[in-house]
């Protein structure tokens, strides 16, 4: 197994909590795994599924703030066992969410990206310890000697973002010109020697997709992930969803700010500050079908998902004891079937907020999306550790 890089006390910063907020700083990494890895009751103890819904029920409503739409989801072995929404996709329509409600998944299309380099490496395209050199042309040299490993665990020592100057997630920014950028963008700290987490080291490993795919980003998704895995309703623009079934985002007054995929996008897709780091959108069902194929082999071999959930990158400075980093998941310091493996993501508008936890033998996901994740002064969904809560509940039984 890979050592572990250890993050330096430079690395903290920047780690994101606001604009696609994903692993939401080292600090509360270690508070929002408390207790996963506490021993549960023996196999002669379990619950039925009925009691089991009825006490992730219980946990649900006690936890969850009047007010946003939300959709949560839990699975155990065998298959779904909760899967309630509840408020409203779009307040001045009437829709309510369901099961089948499409959000922005935000920073949880890292996995998918890590996922689709992974697949490259299965049939021989690249290697993950190969350069950025010898991958994109036109490269600055500084970035050159950056390995594809690197990009995947946040110890690449690249900025969190391009610099201002280049907008935001909806500002139109091509390929190249994402490319030409890197020369004015200076890495962090010498590469390997830390965790600094990453949007535009994801951004480039989309590049490499493409590149080495000679396929758009999206369709490469599509059709060797997606297809394969029964994903129907996850995409950036090819899934033909009904406009109504896209959940229309809140900002943190309340104010509807629109649905995702209106706001200002490539006819494609995101532009290049958020593609490959961000932006999906997907539906609770969808994530589970996802977790299903990540169990199997219908996606990933099983090197690929040996090397996507092992911790390759510590994201505190308790190398041993803390928390960390895989391929597009962040890993708690539990071992065996007690590991769990889990990741965020926010919207820039910040309405969206999505949360997917499982654990690493597969036994149990939870998937917990919303359309409005924060009402300022008064609650963030995103403190709430619900789905940390509710995977607890699953890997008691």
């Amino acid at each position: 197994m890979p050592e572990p890089s250890t993050l330096t006390s430079a690395a903290y910063e920047g780690v994101p909590v606001g604009r696609r907020a994903v692993v939401r700083g080292a600090a509360l990494l270690v508070p929002a795994l408390a207790g996963v890895t506490a021993c549960g009751p023996k196999k002669s103890e379990h619950r039925s599924d009925s009691e089991l819904r009825d006490r992730i029920h219980e946990l649900v409503t006690a936890e969850l703030p009047k007010g946003p739409g939300v959709t949560v989801l839990a699975a155990n072995e065998s298959g779904v066992v909760y899967s309630e929404s509840f408020g409203f996709a779009d307040r001045a329509r009437g829709i309510r969410c369901g099961r089948d409600t499409v959000y922005d998944i935000a920073s949880n299309t890292k996995q998918f990206t890590a996922a689709a380099v992974l697949h490259l490496e299965s049939a021989g395209r690249l290697h993950v310890r190969d350069h950025l050199g010898d991958l994109l042309p036109g490269l600055p040299p500084h970035l050159r000697p950056l390995t594809v490993h690197q990009l995947l665990s946040h110890t690449s020592g690249l900025p969190e973002f391009l610099p201002d100057r280049y907008g935001d997630d909806y500002t139109p920014l091509t390929r190249a010109e994402m490319l030409r950028a890197l020369s004015r963008t200076e890495l962090r700290f010498r590469p390997g020697r830390a965790f600094h987490y990453s949007n535009l080291g994801y951004s480039l490993l989309a590049a490499i997709v493409e590149e080495w795919s000679e396929l758009p980003y999206e369709q490469f998704l599509a059709d060797r992930l997606f297809h394969h895995a029964g994903l129907e309703k996850t995409g950036y623009v090819r899934p033909r969803w009904p406009r109504r079934s896209i959940a229309v985002e809140y900002d943190e007054q309340g104010k509807p700010a629109g649905r995702p995929n209106e706001q200002p996008w490539a006819s494609d897709g995101p532009h290049w500050n958020l593609r490959g780091n961000g932006g999906m959108l997907s539906t609770a069902t969808d994530l589970f079908h996802w977790h299903v194929a990540l169990n199997g082999h219908e996606v990933l071999s099983a090197d690929a998902r040996r090397k996507m959930f092992t911790p390759h990158a510590s994201a505190t400075e308790d190398a041993d004891d803390g928390p960390a980093y895989g391929y597009g998941w962040a890993l708690d310091p539990g071992t065996g079937e007690r590991r769990v493996a889990w990741h965020t993501g926010q919207s820039q508008v910040g309405g969206s907020y999505s949360e997917i936890v499982r654990s690493a033998d597969g036994r149990a996901l939870v998937v917990m999306a919303t359309n409005y994740s924060t009402k300022k002064g008064t609650w963030a969904i995103a403190d709430l550790e619900l789905a940390r809560g509710i995977v607890d509940l699953v890997l008691e039984d």
